[in-house]
């Protein structure tokens, strides 16, 4: 696919890297001369120097020729009108950034429905870390109503039990079984064993009902 970034401070260089890394094609606009230098210097994709909020500057990105356009610099003002601009191009999908949740709706009431907030996000990963401490990692998935949760098996009640024989539920699956530094997707008759790691699709709601099922 070919991408066109908006923006080269952290969330914009490094979402660049991880896409040139996975093998796309990736131009970066930014505004900031010095911002501009650092990422010429570390990224495998054309940097442009200029303002992703005009025409031309999108213009010489290419525009036209891209897959997907992502507004990411911390300023919720010119991310939406870039993406205002960019939705007269026939670009498949446009995402935005938001750095303040009061500014959403804006972006979704001219029809710029991908916004991500990356900051609320981490937050709320941290406060799900914090508040559940003995789950190893997680992940938010879907629309936040499901999370993909890694847990360490400690509960002596289940300790040999067979995978069919607690999943699936209305609430949970047992996705993956790790072991000796690989992953393994569960046959019916697993046997689950005392500090075996596993991942856990559960509905969020459910979550500290089946993290006591395990733990």
């Amino acid at each position: 696919m070919y991408i066109v970034i908006m923006g080269g401070g952290r969330v914009g260089l490094t979402l660049a890297n991880y896409l040139v890394t996975s093998g796309n094609d990736v131009a970066l606009i930014e505004s900031d001369n010095g911002l501009c230098g650092n990422a010429a210097a570390e990224l495998d994709a054309l940097v442009i120097c200029g303002n992703g909020t005009d025409v031309k500057t999108l213009e010489e990105a290419s525009i036209s020729d891209a897959d997907v356009f992502v507004a990411a610099t911390g300023n919720d003002e010119a991310n939406l009108l870039s993406c205002i601009l960019v939705k007269e191009y026939p670009v498949s999908k446009i995402i935005a950034r938001v750095s303040n949740p009061d500014h959403e709706d804006a972006f979704k009431k001219v029809g710029i429905h991908h916004v991500i907030s990356p900051e609320l996000t981490a937050a709320g990963y941290l406060e799900k870390l914090i508040n559940r401490p003995k789950i190893a990692d997680l992940m938010v998935v879907g629309k936040g109503n499901a999370e993909l949760l890694d847990i360490s098996v400690n509960n002596s009640k289940i300790v040999g039990k067979r995978v069919s024989d607690l999943s699936p539920t209305d609430d949970y699956i047992i996705a993956a079984i790790h072991q000796n530094g690989e992953m393994y997707i569960p046959r019916d008759d697993w046997a689950l064993e005392e500090n075996e790691k596993i991942s856990v699709l559960v509905k969020t709601k459910a979550v500290k009902k089946v993290t006591s099922i395990f733990i």
